[in-house]
């Protein structure tokens, strides 16, 4: 078994990247050539707040990946929504309508119980309760979508809670494959940590640490076979060279671990009311009438963001979006990954207008 720690998912990307190039084996899969680890391997995140990934060679989507772990909090399963944001989502869904595997709908309803609520509650009134287990497989239904050929089944199966000496909320998800890139340390330590972090919300604690088990970990070589010698420079052992400040330089180019970035709390209130306004945002995109904190301040301005980007031709779109980013403060991590991700594009753009 392979164990990776770090502070945060920036800091963890590189350091599994340079373990899968040490000890990974080339496999077949559906989607093509894998680097896998030959064995499981466990990613621990001791600050999952810090969930926003900001290397310029993974050119994660912050936009998408707030969004869409908002739309999981909401327990919806419908392609609509996160296909408006990434149009190639929907080529996950069996019917084009819903989404068999999500992860949220799972999560709220399709166990007949909305397993956030009723895990926070039993941790709240129980802090040394070990029998909380959050399920994503169902074993009735998914082997049989599995046989079928279904686009979307499960990858990450069950989540394990509890709480640790000081009373924080520890988590451990449970995955039977995952991609590292875009799902691991991708859109995955998203999803979860937001989880995570509002069930703390409903408990009343500190968020602890984040671990997630894979028990097949592996990278798309034709995809993302690149990225492991962008990155890996930062995580070589004989480049582990210290900075003035002490620091190693994966850690150096993390923008939280220098104080440049900074995670907003989720939850500033109720949680029952929290996912109310989730609610409205995603369906109805207005201000009005939402008072969480987090979402006037922070999730609407990247929503708003993302749909003038998509809205506009170039170069408008890039002014427009980055207007709307500058509702949120200066040194928010999701406003500092979205303008970044901005700036990316139009580099791209005036590189290949010749401008």
């Amino acid at each position: 078994m392979y164990v990776i720690k770090a502070r945060n998912a920036q800091q963890a990307l590189p350091e599994v990247l340079r373990q899968l190039k040490i000890h990974g084996r080339e496999r077949d899969s559906r989607n093509g050539k894998v680097l896998m680890f030959p064995g499981p391997c466990v990613v621990q995140v001791a600050r999952p707040t810090e969930r926003v990934v900001f290397w310029p060679q993974r050119d994660a989507n912050p936009f998408f990946h707030l969004l869409e772990a908002l739309w999981m909090l909401a327990g919806r399963n419908d392609v609509e929504y996160p296909a408006s944001i990434v149009p190639t989502m929907a080529r996950f869904s069996d019917d084009g309508l819903t989404f068999n595997g999500a992860y949220g709908h799972r999560w709220r309803k399709w166990f007949g119980r909305d397993q956030l609520l009723s895990i926070g509650q039993a941790l709240k009134e129980n802090p040394d309760d070990r029998r909380q287990v959050m399920s994503m497989w169902d074993g009735h239904h998914d082997p049989k979508m599995a046989e079928s050929g279904s686009k979307d089944v499960p990858c990450n199966t069950h989540v394990y809670f509890s709480r640790d000496s000081s009373g924080a909320l520890d988590m451990t998800v449970c995955n039977r494959s995952n991609d590292l890139v875009w799902g691991a340390l991708g859109a995955n330590t998203v999803h979860f940590s937001v989880m995570q972090e509002f069930i703390a919300g409903v408990i009343g604690c500190r968020v602890g640490t984040y671990t997630q088990f894979s028990n097949n970990m592996h990278l798309y070589t034709e995809l993302h076979g690149k990225l492991i010698e962008e990155l890996i420079e930062y995580t070589e052992i004989q480049m582990f060279d210290r900075t003035p400040s002490g620091s190693t330089k994966a850690a150096y180019n993390d923008p939280y671990h220098v104080g440049t970035a900074q995670p907003t709390p989720l939850i500033n209130g109720d949680p029952m009311v929290f996912l109310r306004e989730v609610e409205m945002m995603l369906s109805e995109g207005k201000v009005i009438g939402i008072q969480d904190k987090f979402l006037r301040r922070v999730a609407i301005p990247i929503q708003n963001a993302i749909y003038m980007y998509k809205g506009h031709d170039a170069p408008n779109k890039f002014d427009q979006a980055r207007r709307c980013l500058s509702d949120i403060e200066e040194t928010n991590d999701w406003r500092i990954a979205g303008e970044q991700w901005i700036d990316r594009r139009e580099n791209n753009w005036r590189n290949k207008n010749g401008q």
